[in-house]
């Protein structure tokens, strides 16, 4: 499926990035992405664009709940039309993780688990497709493709288990 959203984007210096959205039912939505990771969700008034009728601030772990929730899982619709027995998993990197501050190929995560870190998301940015030189910091969330039994190893590996 095609995206046909158009969004415009703002510059907010000292905070971030405004993104509005016109929906096909005429609704007007916006989010404020600001440069800590936090976004603010907004609702505005359709006879007035510029006046906000109600907003919701989501820190990075509820807006990436949210996006979850939002976008086509491209797996989960191989899973409805090929019989294939792959998970896609985030897996988050805290404090107690020993590859903190370490580089993605000392994880040997492919090789040990069989499955495959496919993208890195660090607060506002994502990293598709990050190579063995690529450096994990606390609060990267990996995304994890592989067996349900891969998956959960590199959990266990990352986690420090």
């Amino acid at each position: 499926m095609e995206p046909t959203a158009h969004f415009t984007k703002t510059a907010l210096p000292g905070i971030g990035a405004r993104y509005d959205l016109d929906t096909q039912s005429g609704r007007h939505l916006s989010v404020v992405v600001h440069q800590d990771g936090r976004r603010v969700l907004g609702l505005h008034d359709p006879e007035d664009q510029d006046s906000c009728r109600d907003a919701a601030q989501l820190d990075p772990g509820e807006s990436l709940a949210l996006a979850g929730l939002l976008k086509p899982d491209p797996v989960r619709y191989l899973r409805q039309h090929v019989e294939i027995d792959l998970v896609t998993e985030h897996i988050p990197v805290t404090k107690r993780s020993p590859f903190a501050g370490r580089v993605l190929g000392a994880t040997q995560a492919r090789t040990k688990t069989g499955a495959s870190i496919v993208a890195v998301l660090r607060r506002t940015d994502a990293v598709p497709s990050p190579t063995p030189d690529f450096r994990f910091a606390i609060g990267d969330v990996l995304v994890v493709v592989g067996t349900r039994e891969g998956v959960d190893a590199v959990a266990e590996l990352i986690a420090g288990g």
